[in-house]
């Protein structure tokens, strides 16, 4: 039986003819089958088909059609071929039609740009045509004239030479011209090959969109001009004045120089010196570049910024009256402020904490007969030298207070000197008449002893009794003010820029940085742009001080400015500037110079120096605090109080002064440095207060200036070391020298004053010189190890680590005692 019997043949696509196909199994195993080719099938149209689609028998007739497709849908494809295939002829019309145009249009563009070059060469050509003309014209005059002056008999003779002189010499420059002539045909010729070329202006609609300017425009006709004249000619150098900093950057000098800042730049290469376009150079460095571009130099210093702020001198016929300024000045609780109290008809002292002034109030009052005086109070106690300093400086006259029953005091003394220092007249006001210890002539005859000679001791300073409780003389007072005010003549013209001190300022907390100012020249305006010190501003506000706002404010009148960028030192003088530019250029130029000035005085200029001041400094110890008050004079007040404080051992050093509220930045800092916090009549906000109670920061609050001081001074004697002090306690006398086995040498002694004991220190002195000085190893008493023996009584003493002791020798018995010390 063969393999196949009973079994169904496989069919294999593709095969070409029957065969026998081995198949493989796995573990070896094989298996013949029978392969068998079968035909496709082929399906023939039915006879009704024909006829239905008459136009699309005879493409079906052409073609085989597919398998499975109906006669619709084969008549659908040939429509479609059809619409595609015309489709085809359209777009290759259309592409054929705009290469047609793109060439057009490319060959108009050739012919007009050759024409274009071609009258611009015959346009070059007949100007230099024209200036040959003029040249050669020139030349004939000129040498008919040379001719003539030669021989002036023959003058018909030298004109036909000189008419017939030139001709040879046309032949060379007609060949120079052709020569000149060649080259520009060629880039003609050149550009006539790129004139094809689509340009982006020409792409963006050509030229007209873009207009040049009138500068160029010039450029371009003096460029064809000098081209048509035969050659470029190099224009005249514009010889600059260039203004000289003393540092500039490269880029800048270029600048100023109107130089490629790439020129300036090689410059600097060749001398040797490798920097870009934002490096700066010294002022010396730069001369030399400035010298080699054939410019002028004008040095100017980084000060000139201020030459804006014109010192001009006031015409006679400018300046009008104005109010006095008084200061008045005195010793603590001589009733100052009581007196302007009094004066003013306002308490102002209840205000003041512990009834004593520690700002600077600036009022204005005005009298009885009409007069208005500006008055300045300034506190008395010693910590506000430098504010009463100010005071005395912007002031007409000095009301100098002083108690009758306290008489002249430190304080009064230095009030006397800064209104002699200032040069200002002194009015002396005796106060506290009223009192029953009242004393004037006591007063006034201390007053001698520092050449204040008052008129009731036959002097030209005027004084006045008054007492500011009950109000008498304060009539008086007033009278000598205005007579006095009316001795100096006092003036000022309101029509210019506001000039005037800072008295006092401060940061408030709804206002920003206030300042008061009295105005001593000009007229302030609300929107006047100012500079005050190394801080600049614009007028917001202007408040008076009754706290009305007012629009401007003349000479002598004090008034809270606001619009401040910062806090202004008090004593700072105000000037307007006409541009916010100026006055920011000026503060910044202070405030540069300020830094540059307290990095100089605190940097050590040699290695030595650095070395001796930390030697010095490691003997020192410091307190280091923090300080916020709420104005800057009691700040500064607080910081020289503190510099006074301390001696060779102990020093206050203030880490940081400010105005305003204790913030979390001062908490930071004070934890930073180990250092308390000193309020002065502000608060720490809440933020700062939780931050100090988690990192153990203390903060400390004052109102009075004496409490902060002495607290401070308490703290800085803690730092103190204890002082050793000696006491001598007895004397004995050593009479025998004894060897016991076990201890040294003992000495026999006899107590000859005093009393010794064993735990005090002893000194060994042989003729009156310390040998040595030590402790007591043992002291007894006949056998018996005894704490101390009286004066009189024989006793054994050896010392400790120390044997070389001889009979005659005098042992000084003495105690160290501990001794807190404090600062004065």
């Amino acid at each position: 039986m063969s393999d196949s019997d009973g079994k169904k043949t496989l069919g294999l696509r593709g095969s070409s003819r029957p065969g026998n196909v081995k198949q493989s199994f796995s573990h070896g195993r094989t298996k013949n089958v029978v392969v068998e080719t079968k035909r496709k099938r082929v399906v023939v149209p039915k006879p009704g088909a024909a006829k239905s689609g008459s136009g699309a028998a005879p493409a079906a007739s052409g073609s085989r059609r597919p398998a499975g497709i109906s006669d619709a849908e084969m008549e659908r494809r040939l429509k479609a071929l059809q619409a595609a295939k015309a489709r085809e002829v359209e777009e290759a019309a259309q592409r054929e039609a705009e290469e047609k145009a793109r060439a057009e249009e490319r060959e108009r563009r050739r012919a007009e740009a050759e024409a274009k070059e071609r009258e611009q060469r015959e346009a070059e050509e007949r100007a230099r045509q024209k200036a040959e003309e003029e040249e050669r014209k020139r030349a004939e005059e000129a040498e008919a004239a040379k001719m003539a002056a030669a021989a002036p008999e023959p003058a018909e003779k030298a004109e036909r030479p000189a008419a017939n002189k030139p001709a040879p010499a046309a032949t060379p420059r007609k060949a120079e011209r052709e020569r000149e002539q060649r080259p520009s045909r060629g880039k003609g010729r050149d550009d006539n090959r790129r004139s094809g070329k689509l340009t982006l202006g020409q792409a963006t609609g050509g030229e007209g969109n873009r207009q040049r300017s009138m500068a160029a425009m010039k450029r371009k006709q003096e460029r064809a001009r000098q081209k048509a004249m035969g050659g470029s000619v190099e224009r005249e150098k514009v010889v600059r004045d260039v203004q000289l900093p003393e540092t500039i950057v490269v880029s800048e000098l270029a600048n100023r120089m109107a130089e490629r800042v790439a020129d300036v730049v090689k410059s600097l290469m060749q001398m040797g010196m490798m920097v870009t376009q934002n490096q700066s150079i010294d002022a010396d460095t730069a001369e030399l570049i400035i010298e080699e571009f054939g410019h002028k130099v004008t040095r100017v210093s980084d000060a000139d910024v201020e030459d804006v702020i014109k010192e001009v001198e006031d015409k006679e016929e400018d300046l009008k009256p104005r109010p006095p300024v008084i200061t008045i000045m005195g010793h603590v609780d001589h009733g100052k402020t009581s007196l302007l109290d009094a004066i003013r008809d306002a308490r102002v002292v209840a205000g003041e904490a512990g009834g004593i002034t520690q700002h600077i109030g600036a009022y204005q009052v005005t009298t009885e007969s009409g007069t208005v005086l500006s008055f300045l109070d300034t506190p008395g106690h010693a910590a506000f030298t430098s504010m009463r300093s100010r005071g005395a400086q912007v002031t007409d006259i000095v009301v100098l207070v002083v108690a009758a029953d306290d008489a002249v005091m430190p304080q009064t003394v230095e009030a006397i000197n800064h209104a002699k220092a200032a040069g200002v007249p002194m009015i002396v006001a005796i106060n506290k008449i009223d009192k029953p210890a009242a004393n004037p002539m006591k007063v006034r005859t201390d007053l001698l002893q520092h050449e204040v000679v008052v008129e009731a001791m036959s002097g030209e300073v005027q004084d006045v009794e008054v007492s500011a409780v009950t109000g008498q003389g304060l009539d008086d007072l007033l009278e000598a003010i205005a007579l006095q005010a009316e001795i100096l003549e006092l003036k000022a013209n309101p029509n210019r820029a506001a000039q005037g001190a800072v008295i006092e300022a401060q940061l408030d907390v709804g206002r920003g940085p206030v300042a008061t100012v009295l105005i001593q020249n000009g007229t302030l305006r609300q929107g006047d742009i100012f500079v005050v010190g190394e801080q600049y501003g614009k007028v917001r506000a202007l408040i008076n001080d009754k706290g009305e706002r007012v629009q401007e404010a003349g000479p002598s009148v004090p008034v809270e400015v606001l619009g401040l960028n910062g806090t202004p030192e008090a004593g700072d003088v105000l000037n307007v500037t006409e541009t916010e530019a100026q006055a920011r250029e000026i503060a910044e130029y202070r405030a540069q110079a300020a830094k540059d000035k307290r990095a100089a005085a605190g940097a050590a200029t040699t290695l030595e120096q650095l070395m001796a001041k930390a030697k010095e400094d490691e003997n020192v110890s410091e307190l280091p605090i923090l300080v916020k008050a709420d104005v800057q004079g009691s700040a500064e007040a607080i910081v020289q109080a503190m510099e006074k404080i301390g001696n060779e051992e102990v020093r206050v050093r203030v880490l940081h002064s400010g105005v305003g509220a204790i913030t979390e930045t001062d908490v930071g800092l004070a934890e930073a440095s180990g250092a308390p916090i000193m309020g002065f009549n502000v608060r720490a906000n809440a933020s700062a207060r939780n931050t100090a109670n988690q990192k153990g920061v203390e903060i400390r609050y004052y109102s009075v200036i004496y409490d902060l001081v002495d607290d401070v001074k308490a703290a800085a004697s803690g730092l103190l070391s204890a002082e050793i002090r000696e006491n001598f306690i007895g004397y004995a006398q050593i009479k025998e020298v004894f060897k016991v086995t076990g201890v040294g040498k003992v000495a026999g002694c006899l107590v000859t004053e005093g009393i010794a004991r064993r735990s005090a220190g002893v000194r060994l002195l042989r003729d009156n010189v310390v040998i040595h000085e030590g402790t007591l190893k043992t002291l007894k008493r006949f056998k018996d190890e005894v704490s101390e023996v009286q004066s009189g009584q024989e006793c054994g003493m050896a010392f400790e680590n120390y044997d070389d002791i001889r009979p005659n020798d005098v042992i000084e018995i003495f105690e160290r005692e501990e001794v807190t010390r404090t600062l004065d």
